[in-house]
C-alpha cells in the first residue's frame, strides 16, 4: 500500500520490453479502470485509485504500451464481464451486451458520434441499477478509457482509423515502391491476395486481405507499411 504505479511498473516490474513506451495501466481486474501514463505517480491504495476512476479490486495490474488500442482494451475487458454475468438482473445481463456491441462497432469503423453518448448513458444506467458488484463496475474500463483516451474513440468513429494500428478493420497494408520482388510476402499470405512477378513490385488485393500481418512480418526490406 502506498507504492506508486511508477515504482511497481518500472522498478519492481522492470519496465516495458523492446523499447516500447508505457501508455496505461489497468488495475483491479477486468472491472478496473485504465490509468494513463501521466498519472503513474499515483499511489496504489483504495482512496488514491478511486479518485482517478479505478479500483484496488483483485490487486492485479495489466500494463499497456504504445501498440495497444484503448478502445480494443475496453472491448476485451467488457467481453469478459459479459461472459461472467450471472444473468439475474437486466441492466447487467442485457446492458453489458448492448454496450459490447457498440464498442465492437467502434473497432470495426461502423459507429457514429451519437454512439459515444449512448455508451456514456448506458454505462451510468448499468452501474447505478445492477444488483451486484460485477454489474456495478462492469463499465469502468469503458468509462475510464473514454475519459482519458477520448481522442482514440474519436479517431475510430470520425476518421475511421485506429491510431495504434491495432483494429484490423481500420488498418491497411500497402507495399511501397522499394519492393524487391522476392515473392516472400506472396508465399506467406494465407489467402493468396498478393500478386506480382519475381523482381517486380508486388500488389495487395485490399478486398481480399484479412489483415493477418504475415507479409509485414516476413518482408526482408521493410517495404510493407501499415496505415
Amino acid at each position: 500500500m502506498g507504492t506508486t504505479i511508477n515504482e511497481i511498473v518500472f522498478d519492481i516490474g522492470g519496465g516495458l520490453p523492446d523499447g516500447h513506451t508505457a501508455k496505461a495501466v489497468q488495475t483491479g481486474g477486468p472491472s478496473g479502470g485504465c490509468i494513463p501514463a501521466n498519472l503513474f505517480d499515483t499511489k496504489v491504495d483504495f482512496g488514491s485509485l478511486a479518485k482517478i476512476g479505478s479500483i484496488m479490486g483483485s490487486g492485479g495490474m495489466v500494463v499497456m504500451d504504445d501498440t495497444d488500442c484503448m478502445v480494443d482494451i475496453a472491448r476485451f475487458f467488457l467481453e469478459f464481464t459479459v461472459d461472467e454475468s450471472c444473468g439475474k438482473c437486466t441492466p447487467c445481463r442485457e446492458g453489458t451486451k448492448r454496450m459490447l456491441e457498440m464498442i465492437e462497432r467502434i473497432t470495426e469503423g461502423k459507429a457514429e458520434l451519437e454512439d459515444l453518448d449512448k455508451i456514456t448513458s448506458l454505462a451510468d444506467t448499468i452501474s447505478s441499477t445492477s444488483l451486484c458488484g460485477l454489474g456495478q463496475t462492469a463499465s469502468t474500463p469503458v468509462v475510464s478509457t473514454m475519459h482519458y483516451f477520448f481522442d482514440e474513440y474519436q479517431a475510430h468513429v470520425v476518421d475511421k482509423k485506429c491510431p495504434a494500428l491495432h483494429c484490423k478493420d481500420l488498418i491497411t497494408f500497402f507495399i511501397e515502391d522499394s519492393c524487391i520482388g522476392c515473392t516472400r510476402c506472396a508465399r506467406e499470405c494465407p489467402v493468396n491476395c498478393i500478386s506480382g512477378a519475381v523482381k517486380e513490385l508486388h500488389v495487395i488485393d485490399q478486398a481480399a486481405c484479412i489483415k493477418c500481418g504475415n507479409c509485414h512480418e516476413v518482408c526482408p526490406v521493410d517495404c510493407i507499411t501499415i496505415s
